[in-house]
């Protein structure tokens, strides 16, 4: 049962930073994460500010500069855009992979990126560490569904698809609070444990995403995801790919981004498989020497070992398809 709380809907963003400042309000957006942690009591509220009447938070704008969204845009809206899908082909394909129809009908980009950790252990009835606990309950618990890199003090995986495209795809938040707007690049927006198990963001108390930036692509870019999950209907990624790679005329790799989803508590920039793809075509004995080089950085706990061999197979795929 939902604890009582008061409901403000901000019509502004100056006014819903204005409400978010104090101790324990909440921002509703699409809600499709908000309402499932209020009930489960991951988290209480004492004031949730709904964003969702502030018309300047929606929109895809395409400018000389690259490509603003609206932290508000329908993650729908996003995956069919065609102008996404034929320039930035990795984020319409990350969120039309997220969830259900009816989810990216109702979830919005800026909360796809903001979500709290689907792991068990946070959503259940456990003091873990990034509740403030003193242990991670997945180190010697079921880890299945944990992280194979970067694992030390909490093993969760971060739920979003489109942060691990966005992050390949070399794009920015703007962020509106208390002191004034910032704008954040993507791949620093989010917190590892080894900084603060408590926080998945960089985002303080009375801070919002407001837009998110997206770079020109430029001449030779080309970008995909792909994600493999328990559930093809829907569920979130127990490994995911998002690739960027930059080709000159004849088809050597001038700069790669790949970044992997499901398998680390923030989107995973593997730079030793980008090591090996920059400078070379992509031809076999490269995509291999490349797949062997990012899981060579796995490190699998006693029931996830599996996540190594599904990587290493997506990875591979979706870097011959660009050869």
């Amino acid at each position: 049962m939902l604890k009582s709380f008061s409901y403000v809907r901000a019509t502004s963003v100056d006014e819903a930073v204005e409400q978010l400042r104090t101790a324990g309000a909440r921002v509703h957006a699409g809600g499709t994460d908000l309402v499932g942690c209020l009930r489960d009591q991951v988290f209480e509220a004492e004031r949730v500010v709904s964003i969702g009447a502030i018309e300047a938070l929606e929109g895809i704008r395409e400018e000389s500069a690259g490509l603003r969204i609206g932290a508000l845009t329908r993650l729908a809206d996003v995956a069919r855009h065609p102008v996404i899908a034929e320039r930035w082909t990795a984020l319409a394909r990350a969120a039309g992979e997220v969830g259900t129809p009816q989810l990216r009908n109702q979830g919005t980009l800026g909360g796809n990126l903001c979500q709290k950790p689907r792991c068990g252990y946070y959503r259940g009835p456990f003091d873990c560490r990034r509740k403030g606990g003193g242990r991670c309950y997945a180190s010697t618990g079921n880890n299945e569904a944990h992280a194979i890199f970067g694992g030390t003090r909490c093993y969760m995986v971060h739920p979003s698809d489109t942060a691990s495209a966005l992050v390949a795809l070399g794009a920015s938040v703007v962020v509106q609070g208390p002191r004034g707007t910032r704008t954040v690049a993507l791949g620093e927006f989010f917190v590892p444990p080894q900084v603060d198990p408590t926080r998945e963001t960089v985002l303080e108390q009375g801070e919002l995403v407001t837009e998110v930036l997206l770079p020109p692509p430029g001449a030779g870019l080309r970008s995909a995801y792909r994600k493999v999950r328990m559930r093809r209907s829907w569920d979130f990624a127990l490994v995911g790919v998002a690739l960027a790679l930059r080709k000159d005329a004849g088809g050597t790799v001038s700069d790669a981004r790949v970044v992997f989803s499901g398998v680390a508590a923030v989107p995973w920039r593997s730079s030793a498989a980008e090591g090996v793809i920059n400078g070379q075509r992509l031809t076999e004995d490269v995509v291999l020497r490349a797949v062997e080089a990012a899981v060579a950085e796995a490190r699998p706990m006693r029931d996830n070992g599996y996540k190594v061999n599904l990587l290493r197979g997506i990875l591979g795929q979706e870097l011959a398809a660009m050869a």
